[in-house]
C-alpha cells in the first residue's frame, strides 16, 4: 500500500466536504468502495415474523453494518493506494439488486485528499 500509511483504517472519513483543523493541500481523486451481501433465505423468514410483531431486525442491521463498515475500510484502502491520508463528501448508498432482489450492494465514494 503505498503511503504512509501501515494500516489504511487510520485515514480520517468525514462526509463534510472538509476536516475542521486541517487544510486539503492536495486532491487525489475520487475512490469507492463497494460490498455486495446475499440474503439467507431462514434469515429472511425470521426478519419478516419479527417485522410482523413490530420488533427489529438484528440480523438485517448486523448485515448492513458489516456490508458498511466493509465498504468504507475498500473506501480507505483505496486512499492509500492514492496517497492519500483522508477521504471527504462521503456518500453511502444501498441497493437492493439481482433478479428476486436477493442482494444487497453498499457503496461508500468521496475524494481521497491530503491534509
Amino acid at each position: 500500500m503505498a503511503g504512509p500509511w501501515k494500516d489504511a483504517r487510520e485515514i480520517i472519513v468525514t462526509t463534510t466536504p472538509t476536516i475542521e483543523g486541517k487544510l486539503i493541500q492536495e486532491y487525489c481523486g475520487i475512490v469507492v468502495g463497494e460490498v455486495i451481501v446475499g440474503a439467507n433465505l431462514f434469515r429472511d423468514l425470521f426478519a419478516n415474523i419479527r417485522d410482523i410483531v413490530g420488533g427489529r431486525s438484528g440480523s438485517y442491521e448486523r448485515i448492513l453494518a458489516d456490508a458498511r463498515n466493509q465498504a468504507i475500510e475498500e473506501l480507505q484502502a483505496e486512499c492509500a493506494t492514492r496517497g492519500g491520508n483522508a477521504v471527504v463528501g462521503i456518500d453511502l448508498d444501498y441497493e437492493v439488486i439481482g433478479d428476486t432482489g436477493s442482494m444487497l450492494m453498499v457503496s461508500a465514494s468521496g475524494t481521497a485528499v491530503k491534509v
